[in-house]
Protein backbone atom coordinates (compact mmCIF):
# COMPACT_ATOMS: atom_id res chain seq x y z
CA UNK A 1 0.00 0.00 0.00
CA UNK A 2 1.61 3.32 -0.82
CA UNK A 3 1.64 5.90 1.46
CA UNK A 4 0.52 9.17 2.07
CA UNK A 5 0.95 12.35 3.54
CA UNK A 6 -2.19 13.84 5.51
CA UNK A 7 -2.92 14.38 8.87
CA UNK A 8 -3.91 10.46 10.45
CA UNK A 9 -0.14 9.52 8.67
CA UNK A 10 1.31 13.01 10.58
CA UNK A 11 -0.15 11.82 13.50
CA UNK A 12 1.13 8.47 13.43
CA UNK A 13 4.89 9.69 12.20
CA UNK A 14 4.69 12.21 15.35
CA UNK A 15 4.32 9.50 18.05
CA UNK A 16 6.70 7.20 16.19
CA UNK A 17 9.56 9.88 16.62
CA UNK A 18 8.67 10.62 20.30
CA UNK A 19 8.73 7.22 21.08
CA UNK A 20 12.59 6.87 19.32
CA UNK A 21 13.54 9.31 21.82
CA UNK A 22 11.71 7.99 24.74
CA UNK A 23 13.61 4.80 24.02
CA UNK A 24 16.87 6.58 23.76
CA UNK A 25 16.15 7.78 27.17
CA UNK A 26 14.96 4.46 28.73
CA UNK A 27 18.50 2.87 26.79
CA UNK A 28 20.29 5.88 28.54
CA UNK A 29 18.94 5.17 32.26
CA UNK A 30 19.43 1.31 32.14
CA UNK A 31 22.98 1.52 30.80
CA UNK A 32 24.55 4.29 32.78
CA UNK A 33 26.59 4.20 36.13
CA UNK A 34 26.28 7.24 37.88
CA UNK A 35 23.14 7.98 40.39
CA UNK A 36 22.55 11.27 38.59
CA UNK A 37 21.20 9.60 35.37
CA UNK A 38 20.07 6.61 36.41
CA UNK A 39 18.04 7.85 39.45
CA UNK A 40 17.14 11.55 38.66
CA UNK A 41 17.09 11.04 35.47
CA UNK A 42 18.63 14.57 34.79
CA UNK A 43 18.63 13.85 30.65
CA UNK A 44 17.01 14.34 27.24
CA UNK A 45 16.65 12.89 24.11
CA UNK A 46 15.33 14.11 20.58
CA UNK A 47 14.97 13.62 17.22
CA UNK A 48 16.14 16.58 14.81
CA UNK A 49 15.67 16.20 10.83
CA UNK A 50 18.57 17.05 8.44
CA UNK A 51 18.23 20.56 8.87
CA UNK A 52 18.61 20.25 12.30
CA UNK A 53 14.89 21.52 13.24
CA UNK A 54 13.41 19.70 16.23
CA UNK A 55 11.00 16.89 15.45
CA UNK A 56 10.34 15.03 18.90
CA UNK A 57 11.24 15.25 22.13
CA UNK A 58 11.31 12.66 25.20
CA UNK A 59 9.25 13.20 28.05
CA UNK A 60 12.33 14.36 30.51
CA UNK A 61 13.78 17.48 31.28
CA UNK A 62 12.23 20.69 29.31
CA UNK A 63 15.04 22.71 30.95
CA UNK A 64 17.42 21.30 28.51
CA UNK A 65 15.49 20.99 25.30
CA UNK A 66 15.81 24.23 23.24
CA UNK A 67 19.47 24.42 23.69
CA UNK A 68 19.62 21.88 20.89
CA UNK A 69 17.92 24.51 18.45
CA UNK A 70 20.94 26.85 18.92
CA UNK A 71 23.47 23.84 18.96
CA UNK A 72 22.01 21.89 15.66
CA UNK A 73 22.35 25.20 14.01
CA UNK A 74 25.66 25.03 14.25
CA UNK A 75 26.21 22.21 14.13
CA UNK A 76 24.73 21.95 10.39
CA UNK A 77 26.51 25.18 9.93
CA UNK A 78 30.16 23.65 10.81
CA UNK A 79 30.06 20.17 9.42
CA UNK A 80 28.86 19.56 5.81
CA UNK A 81 26.37 16.51 4.98
CA UNK A 82 29.18 14.87 2.76
CA UNK A 83 31.25 14.96 6.28
CA UNK A 84 28.90 12.74 8.18
CA UNK A 85 28.60 9.39 8.55
CA UNK A 86 27.49 6.71 10.03
CA UNK A 87 28.43 5.67 13.32
CA UNK A 88 29.72 9.48 13.78
CA UNK A 89 29.11 10.65 17.48
CA UNK A 90 29.61 14.45 17.82
CA UNK A 91 30.22 15.52 21.56
CA UNK A 92 29.75 18.94 22.82
CA UNK A 93 28.91 20.66 26.40
CA UNK A 94 30.15 24.21 25.58
CA UNK A 95 27.73 26.84 27.16
CA UNK A 96 28.60 29.25 24.25
CA UNK A 97 27.53 26.97 21.61
CA UNK A 98 24.17 26.09 22.71
CA UNK A 99 25.09 24.11 25.66
CA UNK A 100 23.53 24.67 29.08
CA UNK A 101 26.48 24.11 30.98
CA UNK A 102 29.82 21.76 31.34
CA UNK A 103 27.98 19.09 33.16
CA UNK A 104 25.57 18.19 30.63
CA UNK A 105 27.48 16.74 27.83
CA UNK A 106 25.66 16.21 24.32
CA UNK A 107 25.71 13.65 22.16
CA UNK A 108 24.49 14.21 18.41
CA UNK A 109 24.48 11.65 15.58
CA UNK A 110 23.92 12.15 12.27
CA UNK A 111 21.42 9.51 10.37
CA UNK A 112 21.83 8.41 6.87
CA UNK A 113 19.63 6.40 4.63
CA UNK A 114 20.07 5.20 1.17
CA UNK A 115 23.35 6.83 1.46
CA UNK A 116 21.79 10.40 1.87
CA UNK A 117 21.56 12.51 5.31
CA UNK A 118 18.10 12.15 6.78
CA UNK A 119 18.14 14.09 10.15
CA UNK A 120 20.04 13.66 13.50
CA UNK A 121 19.21 11.77 17.13
CA UNK A 122 20.93 13.24 20.15
CA UNK A 123 21.02 13.48 24.38
CA UNK A 124 22.07 15.18 26.83
CA UNK A 125 23.19 14.40 30.33
CA UNK A 126 24.28 15.52 33.42
CA UNK A 127 27.53 13.89 33.94
CA UNK A 128 28.87 13.51 37.56
CA UNK A 129 32.08 14.80 36.98
CA UNK A 130 34.00 16.56 34.19
CA UNK A 131 36.83 18.10 35.91
CA UNK A 132 36.97 22.27 37.32
CA UNK A 133 37.79 23.08 40.63
CA UNK A 134 35.04 21.97 42.47
CA UNK A 135 33.88 18.18 42.87
CA UNK A 136 31.12 17.50 40.30
CA UNK A 137 31.25 20.82 39.11
CA UNK A 138 28.30 22.26 41.08
CA UNK A 139 29.99 24.92 43.77
CA UNK A 140 28.31 28.76 43.92
CA UNK A 141 30.66 31.28 43.61
CA UNK A 142 33.22 30.22 41.20
CA UNK A 143 34.21 33.38 38.56
CA UNK A 144 35.47 31.73 35.36
CA UNK A 145 33.61 29.02 33.14
CA UNK A 146 37.63 27.84 33.27
CA UNK A 147 36.74 26.78 36.57
CA UNK A 148 33.92 25.02 35.81
CA UNK A 149 35.53 22.11 34.07
CA UNK A 150 36.69 20.58 31.01
CA UNK A 151 34.71 22.25 27.85
CA UNK A 152 34.44 20.63 24.61
CA UNK A 153 34.04 22.26 21.04
CA UNK A 154 31.93 20.28 19.30
CA UNK A 155 34.20 17.42 18.04
CA UNK A 156 33.89 13.27 16.43
CA UNK A 157 34.40 11.09 19.45
CA UNK A 158 33.36 8.02 17.47
CA UNK A 159 34.23 8.51 13.73
CA UNK A 160 32.42 5.67 11.57
CA UNK A 161 31.66 3.60 14.75
CA UNK A 162 34.81 3.89 15.82
CA UNK A 163 36.02 5.39 19.35
CA UNK A 164 38.92 8.08 19.23
CA UNK A 165 40.60 6.86 22.20
CA UNK A 166 43.24 9.35 22.05
CA UNK A 167 39.89 11.95 22.86
CA UNK A 168 38.31 10.00 25.35
CA UNK A 169 41.66 9.50 27.07
CA UNK A 170 42.01 13.29 27.39
CA UNK A 171 38.67 13.64 28.61
CA UNK A 172 39.56 10.65 31.23
CA UNK A 173 42.57 12.27 32.53
CA UNK A 174 40.91 15.76 33.52
CA UNK A 175 38.10 14.16 35.39
CA UNK A 176 37.76 12.83 39.23
CA UNK A 177 35.74 9.93 38.69
CA UNK A 178 36.70 8.24 35.19
CA UNK A 179 35.48 5.35 36.36
CA UNK A 180 31.99 6.53 36.47
CA UNK A 181 32.00 8.74 33.59
CA UNK A 182 33.44 7.51 30.57
CA UNK A 183 30.73 4.54 31.23
CA UNK A 184 28.35 7.13 31.02
CA UNK A 185 29.72 8.79 28.43
CA UNK A 186 29.75 5.04 26.49
CA UNK A 187 25.72 4.77 27.62
CA UNK A 188 24.75 8.05 25.88
CA UNK A 189 26.37 6.95 22.78
CA UNK A 190 24.66 3.11 22.80
CA UNK A 191 21.64 5.64 23.11
CA UNK A 192 22.01 7.57 19.98
CA UNK A 193 22.89 4.21 18.30
CA UNK A 194 19.32 2.83 19.38
CA UNK A 195 18.07 5.97 17.93
CA UNK A 196 19.72 5.64 14.50
CA UNK A 197 18.12 2.15 13.75
CA UNK A 198 14.29 3.15 15.00
CA UNK A 199 14.82 6.16 12.89
CA UNK A 200 15.61 4.48 10.05
CA UNK A 201 13.19 1.85 10.64
CA UNK A 202 10.48 4.51 10.34
CA UNK A 203 12.29 5.68 6.87
CA UNK A 204 11.75 2.30 5.60
CA UNK A 205 8.65 1.63 6.25
CA UNK A 206 7.54 4.64 5.12
CA UNK A 207 9.84 6.21 2.11
CA UNK A 208 11.45 9.29 2.84
CA UNK A 209 9.16 11.63 1.01
CA UNK A 210 6.47 10.65 3.40
CA UNK A 211 8.34 10.92 6.07
CA UNK A 212 9.45 14.60 5.08
CA UNK A 213 6.17 15.77 4.34
CA UNK A 214 4.71 14.24 7.25
CA UNK A 215 7.73 16.08 9.50
CA UNK A 216 6.69 19.17 7.88
CA UNK A 217 3.17 19.04 8.34
CA UNK A 218 3.96 18.66 12.10
CA UNK A 219 5.95 21.25 12.55
CA UNK A 220 3.62 23.80 11.00
CA UNK A 221 0.60 22.24 13.51
CA UNK A 222 2.66 22.81 16.47
CA UNK A 223 2.90 26.18 15.05
CA UNK A 224 -0.58 27.01 14.45
CA UNK A 225 -1.45 25.69 17.75
CA UNK A 226 0.66 27.83 19.23
CA UNK A 227 -0.81 30.79 17.17
CA UNK A 228 -4.42 30.13 18.09
CA UNK A 229 -3.51 30.01 21.23
CA UNK A 230 -2.28 33.49 21.83
CA UNK A 231 -5.04 34.53 20.07
CA UNK A 232 -7.14 33.41 22.54
CA UNK A 233 -5.23 36.14 25.46
CA UNK A 234 -5.70 39.42 25.18
CA UNK A 235 -2.73 41.90 23.42
CA UNK A 236 -0.60 44.70 25.36
CA UNK A 237 2.16 44.67 26.63
CA UNK A 238 2.66 42.18 30.54
CA UNK A 239 5.98 42.65 33.10
CA UNK A 240 7.09 39.89 35.64
CA UNK A 241 9.98 40.56 37.71
CA UNK A 242 11.81 37.97 40.42
CA UNK A 243 15.33 38.28 42.01
CA UNK A 244 18.42 35.80 42.48
CA UNK A 245 19.27 36.04 46.44
CA UNK A 246 23.14 36.91 45.38
CA UNK A 247 25.43 35.60 42.45
CA UNK A 248 27.87 33.25 45.38
CA UNK A 249 30.58 36.22 45.48
CA UNK A 250 28.73 39.11 46.54
CA UNK A 251 25.44 39.65 48.62
CA UNK A 252 23.88 41.62 46.40
CA UNK A 253 20.36 40.62 44.78
CA UNK A 254 20.16 40.33 41.22
CA UNK A 255 17.01 41.69 39.23
CA UNK A 256 15.07 39.27 36.73
CA UNK A 257 12.44 41.27 34.60
CA UNK A 258 10.58 39.91 31.77
CA UNK A 259 8.65 41.78 29.18
CA UNK A 260 5.73 40.20 26.81
CA UNK A 261 4.48 41.67 24.61
CA UNK A 262 1.91 39.99 22.89
CA UNK A 263 -0.24 41.46 19.41
CA UNK A 264 -2.69 39.21 17.27
CA UNK A 265 -0.86 35.32 17.06
CA UNK A 266 3.07 36.98 17.80
CA UNK A 267 4.52 37.53 20.64
CA UNK A 268 7.73 38.96 21.52
CA UNK A 269 9.65 38.74 24.56
CA UNK A 270 12.72 40.95 26.00
CA UNK A 271 14.57 41.56 29.57
CA UNK A 272 15.13 45.10 29.50
CA UNK A 273 15.40 45.64 33.12
CA UNK A 274 17.39 42.60 34.09
CA UNK A 275 20.74 43.15 35.63
CA UNK A 276 23.99 42.70 34.29
CA UNK A 277 25.77 39.76 33.98
CA UNK A 278 27.53 38.52 37.47
CA UNK A 279 31.16 37.76 38.62
CA UNK A 280 29.67 34.27 40.48
CA UNK A 281 28.31 31.17 38.64
CA UNK A 282 24.25 31.98 38.43
CA UNK A 283 24.69 33.36 34.83
CA UNK A 284 22.60 31.81 32.48
CA UNK A 285 23.69 30.42 28.56
CA UNK A 286 21.01 32.13 26.33
CA UNK A 287 20.04 28.44 25.45
CA UNK A 288 18.85 27.53 28.54
CA UNK A 289 17.14 31.48 28.94
CA UNK A 290 14.94 30.39 25.43
CA UNK A 291 14.28 27.10 27.57
CA UNK A 292 12.61 29.14 30.26
CA UNK A 293 10.74 31.24 27.68
CA UNK A 294 9.09 28.60 25.44
CA UNK A 295 8.59 26.21 28.13
CA UNK A 296 6.22 28.93 30.35
CA UNK A 297 4.48 30.33 26.68
CA UNK A 298 4.13 26.42 25.88
CA UNK A 299 2.56 25.78 29.25
CA UNK A 300 0.63 29.18 29.08
CA UNK A 301 -0.74 28.81 25.91
CA UNK A 302 -0.99 25.47 24.74
CA UNK A 303 0.37 22.99 27.09
CA UNK A 304 -0.74 20.13 25.17
CA UNK A 305 1.11 20.86 21.65
CA UNK A 306 3.57 18.26 20.27
CA UNK A 307 6.76 20.37 21.24
CA UNK A 308 9.03 21.17 18.32
CA UNK A 309 10.72 23.94 16.76
CA UNK A 310 7.50 24.71 14.88
CA UNK A 311 6.32 25.74 18.11
CA UNK A 312 9.33 28.38 19.04
CA UNK A 313 8.15 30.68 15.58
CA UNK A 314 5.54 32.63 16.59
CA UNK A 315 7.99 33.46 19.77
CA UNK A 316 10.97 35.96 19.11
CA UNK A 317 13.48 36.56 22.06
CA UNK A 318 15.17 39.38 22.44
CA UNK A 319 18.50 39.51 25.02
CA UNK A 320 21.19 42.02 24.73
CA UNK A 321 24.70 40.12 25.32
CA UNK A 322 25.55 41.02 28.62
CA UNK A 323 22.86 40.42 30.30
CA UNK A 324 22.86 37.83 32.96
CA UNK A 325 20.45 35.44 30.66
CA UNK A 326 23.04 36.08 27.87
CA UNK A 327 26.32 36.65 29.32
CA UNK A 328 29.80 37.00 27.78
CA UNK A 329 32.65 34.28 27.64
CA UNK A 330 34.27 33.96 30.26
CA UNK A 331 30.80 34.16 32.59
CA UNK A 332 30.95 31.46 34.86
CA UNK A 333 27.35 29.45 34.17
CA UNK A 334 27.50 26.01 36.23
CA UNK A 335 24.67 27.52 38.67
CA UNK A 336 22.22 28.63 35.38
CA UNK A 337 19.20 26.83 36.86
CA UNK A 338 19.22 30.11 39.58
CA UNK A 339 18.65 32.67 36.86
CA UNK A 340 16.13 30.57 34.77
CA UNK A 341 13.52 29.42 37.05
CA UNK A 342 13.44 32.84 38.03
CA UNK A 343 12.57 33.56 34.26
CA UNK A 344 9.68 31.03 34.53
CA UNK A 345 8.07 32.72 37.69
CA UNK A 346 8.46 36.12 36.33
CA UNK A 347 6.69 35.20 33.42
CA UNK A 348 4.02 33.78 35.83
CA UNK A 349 3.53 36.85 37.48
CA UNK A 350 3.21 38.69 33.82
CA UNK A 351 0.77 36.45 32.69
CA UNK A 352 -1.59 36.09 35.93
CA UNK A 353 -3.05 39.38 35.30
CA UNK A 354 -4.24 38.00 31.41
CA UNK A 355 -4.56 34.16 32.30
CA UNK A 356 -5.43 33.68 35.67
CA UNK A 357 -6.22 30.27 34.89
CA UNK A 358 -3.41 29.30 33.47
CA UNK A 359 -0.69 30.47 36.15
CA UNK A 360 0.27 28.82 39.03
CA UNK A 361 1.83 31.03 42.90
CA UNK A 362 5.70 31.00 42.82
CA UNK A 363 7.69 27.14 43.18
CA UNK A 364 10.42 26.83 44.95
CA UNK A 365 12.09 28.19 42.25
CA UNK A 366 15.69 27.12 42.34
CA UNK A 367 17.24 23.34 42.46
CA UNK A 368 19.44 22.97 45.37
CA UNK A 369 22.19 21.11 44.36
CA UNK A 370 24.81 19.21 46.60
CA UNK A 371 27.91 17.22 45.58
CA UNK A 372 29.65 15.11 48.37
CA UNK A 373 32.99 14.11 47.28
CA UNK A 374 35.70 12.05 48.96
CA UNK A 375 37.62 8.57 48.67
CA UNK A 376 35.23 5.40 49.25
CA UNK A 377 36.71 3.63 52.12
CA UNK A 378 35.39 0.40 50.72
CA UNK A 379 37.06 0.67 47.04
CA UNK A 380 39.60 3.40 48.00
CA UNK A 381 38.29 5.17 44.44
CA UNK A 382 37.09 8.69 44.02
CA UNK A 383 33.84 9.14 44.36
CA UNK A 384 30.86 12.24 43.38
CA UNK A 385 27.50 11.38 44.87
CA UNK A 386 25.67 14.53 43.38
CA UNK A 387 21.99 15.08 45.36
CA UNK A 388 19.38 17.51 43.72
CA UNK A 389 16.20 18.33 45.40
CA UNK A 390 13.59 20.39 44.04
CA UNK A 391 10.73 21.98 46.63
CA UNK A 392 6.94 22.67 46.52
CA UNK A 393 5.44 23.90 43.37
CA UNK A 394 2.68 26.87 43.61
CA UNK A 395 -0.78 27.19 44.28
CA UNK A 396 -3.10 26.68 40.81
CA UNK A 397 -6.32 28.44 40.42
CA UNK A 398 -8.25 24.94 40.88
CA UNK A 399 -6.09 22.96 43.28
CA UNK A 400 -3.43 22.70 45.88
CA UNK A 401 0.72 22.89 44.15
CA UNK A 402 2.24 19.49 44.63
CA UNK A 403 4.20 18.45 47.25
CA UNK A 404 7.80 18.17 47.71
CA UNK A 405 8.16 17.98 43.53
CA UNK A 406 9.95 19.69 41.19
CA UNK A 407 8.34 21.84 39.16
CA UNK A 408 9.28 23.96 36.31
CA UNK A 409 12.07 23.23 33.83
CA UNK A 410 13.59 20.46 35.10
CA UNK A 411 11.10 17.67 36.38
CA UNK A 412 13.77 15.35 37.94
CA UNK A 413 13.39 12.42 39.93
CA UNK A 414 14.44 12.02 43.54
CA UNK A 415 17.83 9.92 44.26
CA UNK A 416 16.08 7.07 46.60
CA UNK A 417 17.12 6.66 50.45
CA UNK A 418 18.45 3.21 49.27
CA UNK A 419 20.48 3.97 46.09
CA UNK A 420 22.03 6.47 47.79
CA UNK A 421 23.44 4.51 51.23
CA UNK A 422 24.45 1.57 48.48
CA UNK A 423 26.85 3.53 46.43
CA UNK A 424 28.07 6.00 48.72
CA UNK A 425 29.43 6.55 52.42
CA UNK A 426 26.41 8.38 53.66
CA UNK A 427 23.25 8.00 56.18
CA UNK A 428 20.21 9.62 55.11
CA UNK A 429 18.83 10.78 58.85
CA UNK A 430 15.61 12.72 57.54
CA UNK A 431 13.65 12.67 54.64
CA UNK A 432 10.47 14.53 55.29
CA UNK A 433 7.57 16.91 54.43
CA UNK A 434 8.33 20.51 56.11
CA UNK A 435 4.76 21.68 58.38
CA UNK A 436 3.78 24.99 57.38
CA UNK A 437 6.29 25.34 54.45
CA UNK A 438 3.34 25.93 51.55
CA UNK A 439 2.12 29.37 51.63
CA UNK A 440 -1.51 29.86 52.76
CA UNK A 441 -4.06 30.00 49.48
CA UNK A 442 -7.65 29.37 48.32
CA UNK A 443 -5.03 27.07 46.91
CA UNK A 444 -2.44 26.18 49.08
CA UNK A 445 1.49 25.94 48.24
CA UNK A 446 2.92 22.64 47.92
CA UNK A 447 5.60 21.77 50.74
CA UNK A 448 9.53 21.98 50.57
CA UNK A 449 11.23 18.60 51.80
CA UNK A 450 13.83 18.66 53.98
CA UNK A 451 16.68 15.98 53.69
CA UNK A 452 19.39 15.34 56.53
CA UNK A 453 22.80 13.58 54.80
CA UNK A 454 25.34 12.14 57.64
CA UNK A 455 28.41 11.61 56.12
CA UNK A 456 30.38 8.71 57.43
CA UNK A 457 34.15 9.20 56.05
CA UNK A 458 36.60 11.94 56.90
CA UNK A 459 37.86 14.60 55.13
CA UNK A 460 34.85 14.99 52.40
CA UNK A 461 33.88 17.80 50.15
CA UNK A 462 30.31 19.59 49.84
CA UNK A 463 30.04 21.79 46.98
CA UNK A 464 26.49 23.85 46.39
CA UNK A 465 24.19 25.91 44.90
CA UNK A 466 21.20 27.08 45.74
CA UNK A 467 18.53 30.01 46.47
CA UNK A 468 15.32 31.27 47.54
CA UNK A 469 16.89 31.89 51.02
CA UNK A 470 16.18 35.71 51.29
CA UNK A 471 13.37 36.39 48.81
CA UNK A 472 10.41 33.47 49.68
CA UNK A 473 8.06 31.87 46.84
CA UNK A 474 5.69 34.79 45.90
CA UNK A 475 1.81 34.44 46.52
CA UNK A 476 -0.60 35.38 43.91
CA UNK A 477 -4.47 36.74 43.31
CA UNK A 478 -4.16 36.95 47.64
CA UNK A 479 -2.32 33.99 47.99
CA UNK A 480 0.64 34.07 50.83
CA UNK A 481 4.39 33.67 50.66
CA UNK A 482 5.63 30.16 51.08
CA UNK A 483 9.01 29.13 53.02
CA UNK A 484 11.89 30.21 52.33
CA UNK A 485 14.62 27.58 52.40
CA UNK A 486 17.99 27.29 53.98
CA UNK A 487 20.93 24.96 54.31
CA UNK A 488 22.39 23.83 57.94
CA UNK A 489 25.04 22.16 58.80
CA UNK A 490 24.77 19.90 62.11
CA UNK A 491 21.26 20.72 62.64
CA UNK A 492 20.16 20.55 66.78
CA UNK A 493 23.87 20.11 68.23
CA UNK A 494 25.82 22.86 69.48
CA UNK A 495 27.82 23.10 66.24
CA UNK A 496 25.14 23.69 64.45
CA UNK A 497 25.78 26.06 61.36
CA UNK A 498 23.71 27.85 58.49
CA UNK A 499 25.68 27.32 55.77
CA UNK A 500 25.73 29.98 52.74
CA UNK A 501 23.59 28.93 49.71
CA UNK A 502 26.51 28.72 47.23
CA UNK A 503 29.60 27.79 47.97
CA UNK A 504 32.44 24.86 48.12
CA UNK A 505 34.01 23.49 52.15
CA UNK A 506 35.27 20.47 53.63
CA UNK A 507 33.16 17.97 55.52
CA UNK A 508 34.05 15.93 58.74
CA UNK A 509 33.37 12.00 59.64
CA UNK A 510 29.85 12.55 61.47
CA UNK A 511 29.12 16.19 59.44
CA UNK A 512 25.08 16.37 58.98
CA UNK A 513 23.87 18.22 56.16
CA UNK A 514 20.29 19.88 56.10
CA UNK A 515 18.76 20.59 52.78
CA UNK A 516 15.58 22.43 53.52
CA UNK A 517 14.54 23.27 50.40
CA UNK A 518 11.65 26.27 49.93
CA UNK A 519 8.31 25.48 50.00
CA UNK A 520 5.65 27.39 47.59
CA UNK A 521 3.15 30.51 47.27
CA UNK A 522 -0.35 29.99 47.74
CA UNK A 523 -3.40 30.95 45.15
CA UNK A 524 -5.86 33.05 46.37
CA UNK A 525 -7.53 34.65 49.43
CA UNK A 526 -6.60 32.26 51.91
CA UNK A 527 -10.24 32.80 53.82
CA UNK A 528 -11.92 31.09 50.72
CA UNK A 529 -10.48 27.39 51.25
CA UNK A 530 -12.67 25.08 51.99
CA UNK A 531 -12.67 23.94 55.74
CA UNK A 532 -12.59 20.46 55.29
CA UNK A 533 -9.33 20.95 53.07
CA UNK A 534 -7.74 22.84 56.28
CA UNK A 535 -8.78 20.43 58.74
CA UNK A 536 -7.26 17.64 56.62
CA UNK A 537 -3.88 19.56 55.71
CA UNK A 538 -4.00 19.78 60.06
CA UNK A 539 -5.16 16.05 60.73
CA UNK A 540 -1.74 14.98 57.47
CA UNK A 541 0.59 17.53 59.37
CA UNK A 542 0.78 19.93 56.07
CA UNK A 543 -0.37 22.59 58.06
CA UNK A 544 -0.10 23.09 61.87
CA UNK A 545 -2.82 24.23 64.33
CA UNK A 546 -1.22 27.54 64.90
CA UNK A 547 -0.94 28.42 61.41
CA UNK A 548 -4.44 27.41 60.94
CA UNK A 549 -5.59 29.81 63.08
CA UNK A 550 -3.11 32.76 62.23
CA UNK A 551 -2.91 32.45 58.39
CA UNK A 552 -6.70 30.94 57.50
CA UNK A 553 -8.15 32.41 60.71
CA UNK A 554 -9.40 28.36 61.20
CA UNK A 555 -9.68 27.66 64.87
CA UNK A 556 -8.73 23.63 65.30
CA UNK A 557 -9.44 21.31 68.62
CA UNK A 558 -5.92 20.04 68.82
CA UNK A 559 -7.35 17.26 71.17
CA UNK A 560 -9.64 15.77 67.83
CA UNK A 561 -8.17 17.96 65.11
CA UNK A 562 -11.23 19.07 64.14
CA UNK A 563 -12.40 22.87 62.89
CA UNK A 564 -14.35 24.41 66.02
CA UNK A 565 -17.12 26.10 63.63
CA UNK A 566 -18.51 28.31 66.82
CA UNK A 567 -14.32 29.51 67.91
CA UNK A 568 -14.11 29.66 64.10
CA UNK A 569 -16.94 31.91 63.28
CA UNK A 570 -15.94 34.43 66.44
CA UNK A 571 -12.45 34.87 64.98
CA UNK A 572 -13.25 35.57 61.41
CA UNK A 573 -16.02 38.24 63.04
CA UNK A 574 -12.92 39.86 65.27
CA UNK A 575 -14.84 38.87 68.51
Amino acid sequence: MKRRVDPITMQVIRYAMEQIADEMGYTLVRTSRSTIIKEIMDITCAVFDEQGQTIAQAHHAPMLLTGFEITMKELVRRFRPETLHDGDIIVCNDPYMGGQHIMDLMTISPVRFKGRLIGFVANLAHQQDMGGSAPGGVAGGMTEIYQEGLRLPMVKLYKKGVEDQEIMAIIANQIRVPHVTIPDIRAQVSCNFVGIRRLKEVFAKYGPEVVRGCTRMLLDYSESRIREGLKRLPDGDFMGEDWIDNDGVTDKPVHIQVNIHKRGDKAVVDFEGTDAQVRGNINCPIATAYAAVYYTMIAVVDPHVPPNSGCYRPVKIEAREGLIVNPRLPAPVAARTNCSQKIVEAMMKAFAGIAPDRVMAGSHGQITTCAFSGYHPRTGKRFVYTDIQGGGAGGRWCKDGRDGQDSHLARFMNTPIEAAELEYPVRIERYEFMTDSGGAGRFRGGLALRRDVRVLHENMMLARYSDRQEFPPFGILGGKDGQKGRLVLNPGTPQERRLKAKGLEGLQQGDVVSMQVPGAGGYGDPLERDLAQIEADVRDGKVSVEAARRDYQVVIDPAGLRVDLDATKRLRQGA
